[in-house]
């Protein structure tokens, strides 16, 4: 958790200790990971079976059940997908002649350079749907340059091939994307559909 103010507010200098810090992949799991990844969850079960969307002159909320339900789901994937993202980051460094390659690398890469998104999942605590857009938005383009600005430090690279390897992984991000779509149609059919009720 120590880097996430560094990487927020100078992250040159914090990509660079997190490449030095050696973290394992539990490491970045048990210290940073199980515990950020909690925040959009928890903070969309509160927001969503709490306060509700307002539709009219009607706010709409989940069923307490049915938000934990697809909130858990929603934490796993969060897990399972900043795991799949960094180990094609590791399997991708071989590719672009990284240095510093292993498996722990990759998954520290995606891990930190989520941290906007993770502290943006907070705006669920009280869901309007325009902010929680925007705010997403600008987590998203943040997200994207400490990728772009994150891959040649931790690998040590120059900075042409750190671009062409960060656009890569943009590329695996959003076919993570679509599939994370797919999944969720799927679990839906199978009884993870949200459940709405009147506030």
């Amino acid at each position: 958790m120590k880097h996430i103010i560094g990487i927020l507010g100078s992250p040159r200098q914090e990509w660079a200790r997190i490449r030095d810090a050696n973290t394992s992949i539990a490491g970045h799991y048990l210290q940073f990971l199980v515990w950020i990844a909690l925040l959009p969850p928890l903070a969309w079960w509160f927001g969503a079976s709490r306060i509700g969307w307002q539709i009219g002159e009607r706010t709409i909320v989940l069923t307490s059940a049915s938000a934990a339900q697809i909130m858990a789901l929603f934490y796993l994937a969060i897990l399972c997908c900043v795991g799949f993202l960094g180990y094609m980051i590791y399997w991708m460094a071989k590719t672009y002649d990284a240095r510093n390659n292993d498996m722990a690398h990759g998954i520290g890469v995606a891990a930190y350079m989520c941290t906007p998104l993770f502290l943006t999942g907070l705006t669920g605590l009280y869901p309007i749907l325009w902010l929680d857009m925007l705010l997403g938005t600008a987590a998203g383009a943040y997200t994207l340059y400490l990728l772009y600005i994150g891959i040649p430090i931790v690998y040590d690279m120059p900075r042409e091939r750190g671009f062409l390897f960060a656009s890569a992984t943009v590329a695996v991000g959003l076919v993570l994307t679509v599939a994370l779509l797919a999944a969720t149609v799927i679990l839906w059919e199978m009884g993870a559909m949200p459940v709405f009720t009147d506030a």
